[in-house]
């Protein structure tokens, strides 16, 4: 899994590098992260990959939905929507979420999540420059920024 998200990240790089979207230094941020991800061994897992709670449904139960991005990728990929996204500006959030898990992240986890920042950062700088939503690039410039 390490070396497909490393090329993933290289490739998103690539559609930046090819719209002007970033600076010399987050580039060599970005693609050392990508250097990191190569060959690290982690669990894979079918992942929704845009599992934040736009896409819930809850009520009598729990749904999820909104399956178009689903795939086979790390296990802990789920979770980077809802790391940069949510908890950074609720961490009740996160110690809820974790709770009704019922397992923590351990600190290898963690890093690994803090790592995939960097594809959550890059992809919606691509997206947001593409679709002309500036609150869309503005969150991945700030995810960028927490990562350097």
């Amino acid at each position: 899994m390490g070396d497909e998200l490393a090329d993933r990240l290289r490739s998103w790089v690539a559609r930046a590098d090819l719209a002007d979207l970033l600076s010399g230094s987050e580039r060599d941020l970005l693609l050392q992260t990508a250097d990191e991800l190569a060959g690290t061994c982690m669990d894979s897992a079918i992942c929704h990959l845009d599992y934040q709670p736009r896409n819930w449904r809850i009520g009598e139960g729990f749904w999820a939905f909104d399956f178009e991005h689903m795939r086979r990728d790390a296990r802990l990929r789920d979770f980077a929507r809802l790391e940069f996204r949510h908890w950074q500006a609720a961490p009740q959030l996160r110690e809820a979420f974790f709770t009704g898990y019922g397992n923590r992240l351990t600190d290898t986890e963690q890093r690994l999540l803090e790592r995939f920042g960097a594809i959550e950062a890059v992809t919606a700088i691509v997206r947001g420059h593409h679709q002309g939503d500036l609150a869309l690039s503005a969150h991945g410039r700030t995810v960028l920024s927490q990562l350097g």
